[in-house]
């Protein structure tokens, strides 16, 4: 009988010990997989819904709703001027003067953003280029000028003016060239405000934008001289000092002291007394009184 009980008890041990290891390796897997789910879940991206161009749209198309789709974008990268829902795009899908018209070129799948198209019923003229308190003025170029056809609108300039600074004589006249306006921003080249053209073209105007000081002092220059323009480089953020070049600077030449008129006078008269010597008549210089 006490064999019975002793075997009984043995078995009932392995058992308990056994179970105990079986919920040991259960806990330990849970534990493993509720980690493994931790994890992933962390790096599950947030995302909303982003309005893109479902096929490529050039400059001057007008926007349609048949043109954009809607994605799922990552929140946290999601750009500045961005549209998530259609109403916000197409305030009114059935009216014509409400559209929208594209302003700079589009790739599919790209986000459809504020700045590359207009308000709703906007053209997609200069107008909509201008910020407020702008003007647009245009600038006669040629090949030298223009920077040899390689201006692009979006692009920023300097312009110089040469030209002839009026002295108090006409011999102290003298031709300069001087920056007047630094990191002037072009919005049309031409007849054309697309800047995703490729090609470089000869341009025989070129429109800025520029306040209205900016517009007077480009207008006297214009009229008084010649304007060149520099280009400057896109990741260039630096504004450019003030710039005088004459010839006189050009080639190191110092310039001398002028010389009064009235020095100059005074310095040519010469004061004489005459005197007869027996038959003949002397001049002899003396002293000027006056």
């Amino acid at each position: 009988m006490r064999a019975v009980f002793g075997l009984v008890l043995i078995a009932g041990l392995a058992l308990a010990g056994f179970a105990v290891y079986m919920a040991k390796n259960y806990i330990s897997g849970y534990q493993t997989e509720l980690a493994r789910a931790n994890a992933a879940k962390e790096q599950i991206v947030q995302t909303v819904d982003v309005i893109v161009a479902k096929k490529a749209l050039k400059y001057g198309e007008v926007l349609k709703p048949e043109d954009v789709r809607m994605i799922k974008w990552p929140e946290k990268f999601l750009p500045e001027g961005v549209f998530q829902t259609a109403d916000s795009l197409f305030p009114d899908p059935k009216n014509p003067d409400l559209r929208r018209v594209v302003l700079r070129a589009m790739e599919p799948n790209e986000p459809v953003l504020a700045i590359k198209v207009t308000e709703p019923g906007e053209d997609a003229g200069l107008t909509s280029r201008l910020k407020r308190g702008m003007r647009a003025f245009t600038i006669k170029v040629d090949v030298a000028t223009g920077v040899s056809g390689f201006l692009r609108p979006g692009d920023v300039v300097d312009v110089y003016w040469t030209g002839e600074i009026p002295g108090a004589t006409v011999n102290s006249r003298r031709e300069v060239t001087k920056l007047i306006q630094p990191n002037i921003q072009l919005i049309a080249v031409d007849q054309t405000a697309n800047g995703d053209t490729a090609e470089a073209s000869i341009a025989r105007t070129v429109t800025v934008t520029a306040n209205s000081q900016q517009v007077a002092a480009l207008a006297q220059a214009s009229s008084t001289g010649r304007l060149s323009l520099a280009l400057v480089g896109a990741e260039d953020d630096s504004v450019a000092q003030a710039v005088e070049v004459d010839m006189r600077s050009l080639l190191g030449i110092e310039d001398k002291a002028p010389i009064i008129e009235e020095q100059v006078a005074e310095q040519k008269q010469v004061c004489t007394i005459r005197t007869r010597r027996g038959s003949d008549v002397v001049q002899i210089p003396i002293p000027c009184t006056n």
